[in-house]
Parts: C-alpha cells; structure tokens; sequence
C-alpha cells in the first residue's frame, strides 16, 4: 500500500475536479482520496440541487470532518488543499494529524493581514448579504471569471464553471475575515508548532481570490518554527491552478517536492 493522500478542495469546486490528480497520484505509488466537504453531494449535480446541505458549515465542521476522515487511516496521509482547503491543511498538519501538507493558494489564515482589493471583489458575492454567513452561495459565469477563471481564456474558464461549480457555503468566509478580531477564530493556524511534519505553500501571480501577497504574508506566520515551510509561486497562474489545463505543471511540482521531502 502506498502513503495515503487525501485532497481537500475549496469553496466552489466539487470533489471530483481532483479525479485527474487521484489518477497521476495513484500512477506514482500514492493511494489517493479527495472526500467533500460536509452536505457536499456526490456529484456536481447533486451538490447544485441541494444547496441547503452545503450552506452553514465552518471552518471547524470542516476540520472535524476530515480528521474523522484521517482517523480512518492506516496512517498519517500527506495533504493537499486548494484555496479554503489549504487553510484546512494547515489546521490538520498544525495538529499533527498529517506527514505533511501542500497548501496551494490557501485561504488567508489568522495573523495574515493584507487583504488585497480584489480578494474583497472575488468574495463580493457572500460578503454583500450579510444573511449569506449561514447560507450556501453560488457564482455566475462571470464572477468564476475573475474570481478563479482569469488567467485562462473566456472560453475555458466558462467550461471549467460549467463542469465544476458547486454552491459554497458563506461561513468560511465570514470566519476568515473576522480571524483577527477574534482571539478563537477557527481560522487560527499551529504555525509555531516545532515538530509538524513539511508544509509547501504554492502561490499564483495572477490569482484575484488569494493574491500572491496573501501567501507570502502566510509564510511569514510560521517564522518562529524550524519545521520545513517552503515556498513555490506560478507567476502566470490563476486560483484556477489546479482545474485549468494547467494543471498537470502543479502536480509535477508538488510530486517534485514531495520527492524532495522523501515522502
């Protein structure tokens, strides 16, 4: 049996938009999984359908969800998330529950404090209701756009909304931007802890929804630790990184990195 590897999507996104990674993985020796999130159907469909599952889940209900997941494990999988579900990566990895963890355009973690203007654009669609905190939310075409689709061409960012868009619930994102006001924010990070296994944080240049500066202001929270915290940035990317066409070039890099972890 290879090392486990679970993967962890973010807001918008099903499950099944890693099926391409699970099979390169499972090609390199790993045995890799990508659960949703709580009330996510089973497919893209069935998640559209059922928005009310989706809606009023936070960061913690996602955390005790997948570390029920990792319980379940023969051992402590490597993690990769993407955009809320590298911040739930970093949770896990801070609590020792993971070997290790890629964090790719992670959500913006407690402590980070830039919050770039079109960060608050790409979130416009939560944050102009303030009901939506407990409520699932979906985008339009063209908000998929700037928010995930703009470094690829119209045409394939429209067919990436159409085959992998599902509602997100709106807490996460009342939770993320509250972090720094509240001393328990569910958004808070381990990022002192000495003995966690590696973290890879992958940042994109043109990403509109996590900025490569929010990134950078992530590395700089796990300072005080010598755990290994890397850094790798796609500056031609966009938060679609890991959908898109591209996406084969970020998992080469992250197998890259975990070789280099000899993981």
């Amino acid at each position: 049996m290879g090392t486990p590897v679970l993967f962890i999507h973010g807001l918008w996104l099903h499950a099944t938009s890693w099926d391409a990674w699970l099979t390169r993985f499972r090609t390199e020796g790993y045995e890799p999984a990508a659960p949703g999130w709580p009330g996510d159907g089973p497919t893209v469909e069935a998640s559209r359908h059922d928005p009310e599952a989706i809606g009023d889940h936070g960061i913690d209900d996602v955390v005790a969800h997948f570390a029920a997941v990792i319980e379940e494990l023969p051992e402590p999988p490597i993690l990769i998330g993407h955009s809320f579900g590298g911040m739930v990566a970093q949770k896990l990895l801070g609590q020792d529950r993971a070997r290790a963890a890629i964090a790719i355009d992670a959500a913006q973690i407690k402590g980070v404090l830039p919050v770039p203007l079109s960060a608050l654009r790409a979130t416009l669609p939560v944050f102009k209701n303030p009901a939506n905190k407990h409520r699932a939310v979906s985008l339009t075409a063209e908000q998929f756009r700037f928010a995930f689709g703009n470094a690829v061409s119209r045409e394939e960012s429209d067919l990436l909304f159409e085959r992998w868009t599902i509602p997100a619930p709106g807490r996460p994102l009342f939770e993320a931007a509250s972090a720094n006001f509240n001393p328990h924010s569910p958004a808070k990070v381990d990022t002192g802890n000495q003995k966690r296994g590696p973290l890879l944080l992958i940042a994109s240049g043109k990403d509109h929804t996590v900025p490569e500066s929010v990134t950078r202001a992530t590395l700089k929270q796990y300072r005080h630790s010598d755990a290994v915290t890397d850094l790798r940035t796609f500056p031609d990317r966009g938060h679609s990184l890991v959908v898109d066409s591209g996406w084969s070039d970020i998992a080469t890099a992250c197998l890259a990195w975990l070789k280099e972890q000899s993981l």
